[in-house]
C-alpha cells in the first residue's frame, strides 16, 4: 500500500490512517459475509455468487475510477507499480489458491477476517497458509526455475491482448453486466427460488443501464499520456500553441553566469546527452516528462524551464507537453542545439560586424566559445564522479 497522500503529510499519519482504512475494510467485509466459508464458496457449488459479484464490482469500480483520475491529471500513473508477469507460476499458483479456497473455505483476506471473529477453521486454515509460505521459501532454489519462467514483464492485461485501454474496460464492464445476470439465473436453477435482494427487475434493468452508460464513457476518457503524446506529435496542433523562444546568446550568458534560476530539459537522444551535455541540464524523453522526477524539477518556483533538442521542434513538442501537464515558465531554445553549436560552442569570427550590436554579439560569442566547453568539461566530470542521482520508484504492494 502506498502513501494516501505523498510528499504531502508524514509516513507515520499515513500509516495512522492506513490502520483505521484497514478496520473499516474488516468491517465492512465482515458485515457482508465474507467471514464465513459457506458463503465463499457457494461461488463454486452455485447456490451463491455474491463473491463474484463484489470482485466485479470493485474491479469495474477502481478501473473506472483509475481511467478517470488518470485522464483528469489526479492520479500519476507513472507512479503505479505493476506486479511482472510471470505466466506458468501464475497459472499453478492460481490452481493452487484455487484448490485452497474451495478445500478450506477461504482466501487469505477473508481467513484474517473469519479468524479475527473467532472462527476456528479460519485460523487452521492461517497456519495452513504459513506453512505453505515456510515450504515455499524453503525449497525456492527447487520451485526458482518454474517461478522465474515466461516472464512477460510488467504488462498491463488490455496491453498483452493488443486492445486499447478504453475498448478493455468497456468490453470488462459488459462482461461483469452479463455474468450478473447468468448467475442471477444459475442461482435461482440451483437454489429453487430467486435472491430477495434481486427480485425487483425494475432496479436490476436500471442498474444494468447505468452500468453501460459507464462502460462507454470508457472512450471518453482516453489514456492522458497516450491522448497527450499524440497531441503533441502533430505538428499543426504544436504550432497552435504559442512558446516563448530563448536566443543562443542568452541561454550561454545565463549558463556562463550561474544562473540559479534556469534548468535545462535535454530531450536529444542519451548518447548525444552523453557526449554532450550543458550545464544545469538533465536528459529526458517525452515519456519521462509524465513521471515524478521530472514533474518534481518542473514543479519548483521562480524557475526557467527551457526545453533543448537538436531542432527547435523536437524542444516545441517538449514545451507543450509540459504546458498542456499545468506548469508554466517554460522556454524553447530558438534554433535548437545546432543554432547553439553553430553560434555558440563553435563559433568562428569571420567579421568584426557593422554595427555596435553586432560586434558586442560577436565579441561576447567569442568569449562564450572559449569559456563553456570548459564549463561543459567540468559538468562532464562532475556528472561522472555523481554517479546516477535520478530517484528511483519503489516496488512493492499486493
Amino acid at each position: 500500500m502506498g502513501p494516501l497522500v505523498p510528499e504531502v503529510i508524514g509516513n507515520e499519519l499515513n500509516f495512522i490512517v492506513a490502520i483505521f482504512i484497514g478496520i473499516a475494510f474488516g468491517f465492512i467485509l465482515e458485515q457482508a459475509g465474507f467471514s464465513t466459508s459457506k458463503k465463499l464458496v457457494g461461488l463454486f457449488y452455485g447456490y451463491d455468487f455474491t463473491v463474484l459479484r463484489v470482485f466485479f464490482t470493485a474491479g469495474v469500480t477502481a478501473m473506472i475510477g483509475v481511467i478517470a483520475f488518470d485522464h483528469w491529471g489526479l492520479l500519476d500513473m507513472s507512479l503505479v507499480y505493476v506486479n511482472p508477469t510471470f505466466l506458468w507460476s501464475a497459472i499453478v499458483g492460481g490452481l493452487i489458491m484455487g484448490l485452497g479456497f474451495v478445500i478450506g473455505g477461504f482466501c487469505p483476506g477473508t481467513s484474517i477476517c473469519a479468524a479475527a471473529i473467532g472462527k476456528i477453521d479460519a485460523m487452521i486454515f492461517i497456519a495452513g497458509s504459513f506453512i505453505g509460505v515456510l515450504i515455499f521459501a524453503e525449497g525456492y532454489p527447487l520451485f526458482e526455475h518454474l517461478y522465474m519462467s515466461e516472464s512477460w514483464g510488467n504488462v498491463k492485461v488490455f496491453e498483452s491482448l493488443g486492445m486499447s485501454q478504453s475498448l478493455f474496460a468497456f468490453l470488462l464492464t459488459i462482461i461483469a453486466v452479463g455474468a450478473f445476470w447468468v448467475t442471477t439465473f444459475v442461482e435461482k436453477k440451483v437454489n429453487g427460488i430467486i435472491n430477495p435482494e434481486l427480485n425487483h427487475k425494475k432496479l436490476y434493468y436500471s442498474l444494468t443501464a447505468i452500468a453501460v452508460v459507464i462502460a462507454i464513457s470508457a472512450f471518453a476518457l482516453p489514456d492522458r499520456k497516450e491522448n497527450l503524446l499524440k497531441n503533441v506529435n502533430d505538428e499543426k496542433y504544436v504550432a497552435s500553441n504559442e512558446v516563448k523562444l530563448m536566443t543562443s546568446d542568452e541561454l550561454a550568458f545565463r549558463i556562463i553566469d550561474d544562473d540559479k534560476n534556469i534548468q535545462i530539459f535535454d530531450l536529444r537522444l542519451k548518447k548525444d546527452f552523453d557526449s554532450l551535455s550543458l550545464p544545469k541540464s538533465n536528459n529526458y524523453t517525452l515519456e519521462s516528462l509524465f513521471e515524478k522526477d521530472a514533474n518534481k524539477f518542473l514543479s519548483l518556483k521562480n524557475k526557467k524551464n527551457i526545453f533543448i533538442a537538436d531542432d527547435e521542434q523536437t524542444a516545441r513538442k517538449g514545451a507543450v507537453l509540459a504546458m498542456k501537464l499545468g506548469f508554466t515558465d517554460i522556454y524553447v531554445l530558438k534554433g535548437g542545439m545546432e543554432e547553439f553549436k553553430r553560434d555558440i560552442l563553435y563559433f568562428r569570427l569571420i567579421s568584426e560586424g557593422t554595427t555596435q550590436s553586432e560586434k558586442d554579439t560577436f565579441r561576447f560569442r567569442t568569449k562564450a566559445s572559449k569559456v563553456l566547453p570548459e564549463l561543459i568539461q567540468k559538468n562532464k566530470e562532475k556528472q561522472k564522479s555523481g554517479g546516477d542521482n535520478k530517484p528511483k520508484r519503489v516496488v512493492g504492494g499486493c
